[in-house]
């Protein structure tokens, strides 16, 4: 047998694993590594975080990877040179990251990379008949293995819109394993650079389990404060806290076809993003006297309006909700405290209330993801729409 397949099932038999889970999303800031402690699998699986470290982004590396991030015509010599480079970058983070923390690459049993989105394209957005759900994460997981010398699991998405998904949210998986809680219904809100919910029932059935990607999250707040302010968002909400929300262009960017379109349903920055809003500041007649800080607190209230119309319609009145939040957008108190004042009867608090960083929260995910695509057992999840019954992840040797 093949010496890196015998490794592998023999950590499919432990009881426990040393997984590093790694996160780049939409909004680009940098790459989350996360060492987990997993014990268990499926509905028993228990996570502790055990490091965690956002490697920032250089300019250099941001500049890159928008030459080709969410556009349709690209330099296609440029992606096939990102895809290697950016894997042997994230290969490098990692082992760096394993110096910072004294550990060594024995002391990791699997890396699990997300990789870095460049483009989404479910068949509601593309329109095209005869191509089916499509997206494009790089950062080829074999260089992730060689750079680290760990066995990697990465490209987690295809296998999801392979079985009939849009590849995304894929919080939901790890969301139903690590928060599920008997008797409590429970919403773990990600705030990223699109935002997305799990909806957890208290009766604990998979099959009820049900997620969504709700529009905008931070990407268009972000997109503006780097246009406007010279900063990579805006930190505390400050700006938008100095703005007034312009209600002629806030009900312009709601009247996008995804927010009328059935759950569950994926977007991202290749229709929320900045000739979005400026076709909807023309068509608002916005686009000459609105302020900077209008305009940041006007996308920063559309983020939180449209989040909270999407949890509005899954909801059931005089039913209790506990909503729990992760992603960059937890920080900004504006938002956050639009989408409280808005879901009056929901009870909210961060994921760190649960023992798993909301910072770190999409890294330890994938980090779940890994682990049941080499120890799992079965969860059925239903014949449904956006959540089938699946393992994902292709495996990388490092030799």
């Amino acid at each position: 047998m093949n010496i890196q397949i015998q490794r592998l099932y023999e950590l499919a038999q432990r009881p426990e694993r040393r997984i590093i889970g790694l996160m780049s999303g939409t909004s680009m800031d940098g790459l989350d590594v996360a060492l987990c402690h997993i014990k268990g699998f499926g509905p028993q699986t228990d996570v502790s975080l055990t490091h965690f470290e956002t490697v920032p982004y250089t300019d250099d590396l941001k500049a890159e990877i928008r030459k080709v991030f969410a556009k349709k015509e690209i330099d296609f010599q440029h992606l096939c040179l990102l895809n290697a480079w950016i894997g042997q970058l994230h290969g490098q983070m990692v082992t760096d990251c394993l110096r910072q923390w004294k550990l060594t690459a024995a002391d990791v049993d699997l890396v699990a990379s997300h990789g870095q989105t460049v483009f989404h394209a479910p068949k509601s957005q593309h329109r095209l008949d005869k191509f089916p759900n499509a997206t494009l994460q790089i950062g080829d997981g074999d260089h992730v293995a060689v750079t680290t010398g760990i066995i990697t699991l990465s490209d987690f998405r295809q296998k999801h819109i392979a079985k009939g998904g849009e590849g995304a949210p894929l919080a939901v998986y790890g969301d139903y394993f690590i928060f599920s809680k008997k008797d409590e219904n429970r919403l773990m809100l990600n705030m990223g650079g699109i935002a997305n919910f799990t909806y957890l029932p208290g009766n604990l059935n998979a099959e009820e389990v049900f997620t969504t990607d709700t529009g905008p999250g931070n990407t268009l707040i972000d997109a503006f404060t780097r246009q406007f302010f010279n900063q990579p968002y805006d930190a505390n909400g400050q700006i938008a806290a100095r703005g007034t929300v312009n209600q002629d262009l806030l009900q312009m960017l709601k009247k996008d076809s995804f927010f009328k379109a059935p759950f569950p349903k994926t977007t991202g920055p290749e229709v929320f993003n900045a000739e979005y809003v400026q076709r909807a500041r023309q068509l608002s007649q916005t686009d000459e006297y609105l302020t900077p800080e209008d305009l940041i607190a006007t996308l920063t209230r559309f983020s939180a309006e449209t989040i909270a119309e999407a949890i509005q319609t899954v909801i059931k009145p005089g039913e209790p909700y506990s909503v729990y939040r992760s992603g960059g957008g937890m920080h900004n108190p504006v938002l956050t405290g639009a989408i409280q004042a808005l879901l009056p009867d929901c009870r909210f608090a961060n994921t760190d209330e649960l023992g798993i960083s909301g910072d770190a929260k999409e890294a330890i995910l994938f980090a779940v993801l890994a682990n049941e695509a080499v120890a799992g057992g079965y969860t059925s999840f239903g014949n449904r729409r956006g959540v089938p019954t699946v393992s994902m992840g292709k495996v990388s040797f490092p030799n």
